[in-house]
């Protein structure tokens, strides 16, 4: 009796530490008994086991059928040693014996503990799996338990998760122990680990988001597009469902409550909230800002636009290393093209349009070549070499390339 009650504990102890039904530990168990049954009687042999759940109590069951003549001793039994078991058996019947756990060996205890563990692991990660296969695109709070390489694998509980050196936001820095916000993208069912999340993912920002403003959750604000550059800057554009809210402000919230939080959690990433509008030329002036816009001229075949920004806003209007510029076009879908006025009015000269396309020259080369009042190819190609290198700054074989190019043209 004490060992069935053992067993019995053993089970229930199981399942909850492991997290799994009752019913998943108690088949493991007994699928591993059978294999170890078999393995001493034979593959063929025929093996029940019965787990009684109120006792703990495991019984075994070994059935063979009576033959006059044994062929296959491991499921067969001849009729004279039936008869000795039981007087009134009969050929063709099926006799049961009971086996006693300690018959099968100590060999069969080890294949017994080793497919149980192994089943138990099976039945744990199929329970992972199905718990956050449905959990995709959510956020998953974890510690970072351990680090592989540049890797991070973050403890969620029950599970772990991988956090890839792709998927970080670069020059952050993580310590073990330390708490980590993540966004799940994908989920394994058959690797290790099974998890794999992202704090550089768009969506992590949108998620961040939705947790924050009550608005977003209750439908009345919605966000309609991300262009992230991780670890420097995100735009976001949002739109209300109702004409009395203000989206942006929502978003931000009271002297920026809501926005700081989404801020603290990515560390220093700059965010631009920006009010959407279906119309590009008016969804462009909120997407450049900081930066104000003189003019947007729409191309709808090409998908382009081009924007035209006082002198002194063209850097703030192209970014840093065109970044703004580059996430306002990514937050579109079109293509941005931005001049300053000066560079929209040069262009509005035929011959100097004709001299920037044959010459493939910047807007800004080109306009110390206008400054200085070559304005097109002719007068280009008539103006010294050495005048040329000092006006662009360009060297003797870039103004060799360019000259030729000129009098090809003409």
């Amino acid at each position: 009796m004490q060992t069935q009650r053992e067993l019995k504990k053993i089970v229930e102890a199981l399942s909850k530490e492991k997290g799994l039904s009752k019913e998943i530990v108690v088949e493991a168990l007994v699928e591993g008994l059978k294999t170890a049954a078999k393995k001493k009687f034979g593959n063929t042999a025929k093996i029940e086991v019965k787990y009684d759940d109120e006792t703990g109590e495991i019984e075994i069951y070994r059935f063979r059928e009576v033959v006059d003549q044994v062929m296959d001793p491991a499921k067969e039994i001849s009729f004279e040693e039936a008869k000795a078991l039981s007087p009134n058996v009969s050929i063709g019947d099926m006799i049961g014996e009971r086996v006693n756990l300690q018959d099968l060996g100590r060999v069969a205890a080890q294949i017994v503990k080793q497919l149980f563990s192994q089943r138990l692991r099976l039945a744990e990660k199929q329970i992972i799996y199905d718990e956050y296969k449905h959990k995709l695109g959510e956020i998953v709070t974890g510690y970072v338990h351990r680090f592989n390489r540049r890797d991070v694998i973050l403890n969620l509980g029950r599970a772990e998760a991988l956090l890839p050196e792709e998927e970080q936001i670069p020059n952050e820095r993580y310590h073990r122990g330390e708490r980590v916000k993540a966004l799940i993208i994908e989920v394994y069912r058959h690797k290790e680990p099974q998890i794999v999340v992202s704090r550089s993912h768009p969506a992590f920002i949108k998620k961040l988001f939705e947790r924050e403003v009550p608005e977003i959750q209750q439908g009345l604000v919605k966000i309609v597009a991300i262009a992230r550059e991780p670890g420097s800057r995100t735009k976001i554009a949002v739109t209300s469902t109702d004409p009395n809210i203000d989206p942006v402000g929502a978003c931000v919230g009271v002297r920026g409550s809501r926005i700081s939080a989404v801020l603290q959690e990515i560390k220093g990433e700059k965010i631009d909230v920006i009010l959407y509008d279906p119309d590009p030329a008016k969804f462009v002036y909120n997407a450049l800002s900081p930066a104000e816009c003189t003019r947007v001229i729409v191309d709808e075949a090409s998908k382009t636009l081009e924007v035209i920004v006082p002198d002194d806003q063209l850097s703030l209007a192209i970014g840093r290393k065109g970044e703004n510029v580059r996430l306002a076009s990514k937050l579109l879908g079109w293509r941005i093209d931005i001049l300053s006025e000066t560079q929209y009015m040069r262009r509005q000269e035929p011959e100097f349009l004709k001299l920037l396309k044959v010459t493939g020259l910047s807007d800004e080369i080109a306009g110390y070549l206008y400054e200085a009042d070559i304005k097109d190819l002719k007068t280009l190609v008539e103006t010294p070499p050495e005048k040329i290198a000092q006006l662009t700054k360009l060297s003797e074989e870039q103004v060799k390339e360019i000259l030729e190019k000129a009098k090809s043209a003409l």
